[in-house]
């Protein structure tokens, strides 16, 4: 368990609602069409205070996991409304106590821009989602157009060294879960070229490592 980043969230989740919260309007009819993609036993991965349980498909089977017990705590009265089976668990997204294959689908929510090592968590989930499991993804990502790529270095800037998160907003998500050994099959920008979609299969002859 990285108990650093845990810490650093649980300090983040006394005011997590508060700035995150008003994007739900916005983002949540978004979410609501890529959840509703979900089949079988689905890991949440980075639940946070649990605002994305009110955009999941009723009657799932899902295991929800974050690294911060503060968020955990949060997230209990959204997940015990929740009209299916939500098991809340804390878990470092980079060292998963599940065994391997032992998810259909894995869901990422605006988390692998806050994942200290990316790629070892995008790794994690290829070991615990079966072969032919599917990774659906609503992430921020970096930007290629001139005028916004400085705009989230700035903003990295921010939240790393005065905000105290892990957020990195300049990531190359897509080509992090190429590289962590799925198969993008869909990537569906949402707003600019920043936050995006990202469908992925786990292909038959994939290892954890990345390798085919």
């Amino acid at each position: 368990m990285d108990e650093p980043t845990a810490r650093i969230w649980d300090r983040q989740s006394r005011t997590y609602d508060l700035f995150a919260g008003g994007q739900e309007r916005r983002w949540g009819p978004w979410k609501r069409a890529l959840f509703a993609r979900i089949a079988g036993r689905t890991l949440l991965a980075a639940v946070g205070t649990g605002l994305d349980i009110a955009f999941l498909p009723p009657g799932r089977d899902i295991v929800a996991v974050d690294i911060s017990p503060g968020m955990l705590d949060r997230a209990r009265p959204r997940a015990a409304r929740y009209a299916g089976t939500l098991d809340l668990r804390q878990a470092d997204i980079t060292d998963l106590p599940f065994p391997t294959a032992a998810f259909d689908t894995a869901l990422t929510v605006c988390t692998f821009c806050s994942v200290p090592d990316p790629l070892r968590g995008l790794r994690e989930l290829l070991r615990v989602v079966r072969p032919g499991g599917r990774l659906l993804m609503f992430e921020h990502t970096d930007s290629r157009h001139w005028a916004v790529h400085p705009l989230l270095v700035a903003m990295t800037l921010f939240t790393r060294h005065v905000a105290g998160t892990t957020t990195e907003l300049t990531r190359d998500t897509v080509r992090n879960v190429e590289s962590a050994g799925f198969r993008v099959e869909r990537v569906t920008p949402l707003y600019l070229d920043v936050i995006k979609t990202i469908e992925a299969v786990r292909p038959a002859d994939a290892d954890h490592t990345g390798a085919s």
